[in-house]
């Protein structure tokens, strides 16, 4: 994507809208230059993410881009490819996979309330993974994949290409690794891709979920605080967060009957991934509201 495509801003938001700007900072337009209608447009979002980049699939627009063609590390955002190639496998949702030792990890994201011994479908696993971002979950996934670890690491990097991600590698299927690495365009192509399968589609979004371990069961909430808002209209998303890769939040909503796709890497902050993309809404249905207002006028 050149340069000129990624600095633009809204562009073609809207088919009425006539774009003209000049060479500035990625992520950052002169109002002067950008006009719906005859008018300026809305203040461009002050976000607080490291990179990011808004796509309008609905018409095929950036809307936005910061550092959008950067790969860099992207913590559990890694859980939404594991889940994509773990679905692809065809493996059956209720089979039993027992949790390991192995799952366990080290480090800082490593505990977990799914302790070795621990037996559940891989549906649950599925679910936990993506609503609740669990990391054993994950890697029981990935262990489990036909062929092993390595064999879901090798699919996770085929699809990447095959999605035309680029810039994407990964190493283990959890995203407590810094070398799962992708950019922010990327990261689109994974979201939209990840947005058609079902499975994926229900379990990121449900705000609550149950699981039998023993004889107790165990609940889990989305990390995602945004699904559990009525007035969001959120399709899929996937939160994470490792020390290298800060505060990351993707996801597919609709805003203004748009199907828009929102990255945001290395927020500062524990809910500023949550405000910027509050703040991505905000600004687009200002501009809209300002463009159906000048439609209006001059017609």
């Amino acid at each position: 994507m050149n340069q000129g495509l990624r600095t633009s801003v809204l562009a073609g938001l809207l088919l009425a809208a006539s774009v003209s700007h000049a060479a500035i900072p990625d992520g950052t337009v002169d109002p002067a230059h950008i006009k719906y209608a005859g008018r300026a447009s809305a203040a461009v979002p002050a976000l607080r993410s490291s990179a990011a980049f808004v796509l309008d699939t609905t018409h095929s627009s950036v809307l936005y881009s910061r550092r959008s063609d950067v790969a860099v590390p992207i913590a559990s955002i890694t859980k939404l490819m594991t889940a994509l190639v773990v679905l692809e496998a065809a493996q059956p949702l209720d089979e039993l996979i027992e949790v390991t030792a192995e799952d366990r990890g080290h480090g800082r994201g490593s505990a977990s309330r799914l302790a070795p011994g621990t037996t559940l479908t891989r549906g649950d696993l599925l679910h936990l993974a993506l609503m609740a971002s669990e990391n054993r979950a994950a890697h029981a996934l990935g262990r489990s994949f036909p062929g092993g670890l390595d064999a879901c690491v090798g699919a996770m990097n085929a699809k990447a290409r095959e999605l035309g991600m680029t810039s994407a590698r990964f190493v283990e299927p959890t995203g407590r690794s810094d070398e799962n690495v992708a950019s922010p365009e990327d990261l689109s192509k994974l979201v939209m891709a990840a947005a058609k399968i079902p499975e994926i589609r229900e379990y990121s979004t449900d705000t609550y979920y149950e699981v039998r371990v023993g004889r107790r069961m165990m609940s889990y909430r989305n990390t995602d605080s945004l699904v559990s808002r009525p007035d969001w209209k959120i399709e899929v998303q996937k939160t994470g967060y490792i020390s290298r890769a800060g505060r990351c939040l993707v996801m597919q909503t609709v805003i203004e009957d748009r199907t828009v796709v929102i990255v945001l890497l290395n927020s500062f902050g524990k809910r500023t991934r949550v405000a910027d993309a509050r703040r991505v809404r905000k600004w687009m249905e200002a501009t809209l509201v300002t463009h159906e207002a000048s439609a209006a006028t001059s017609t």
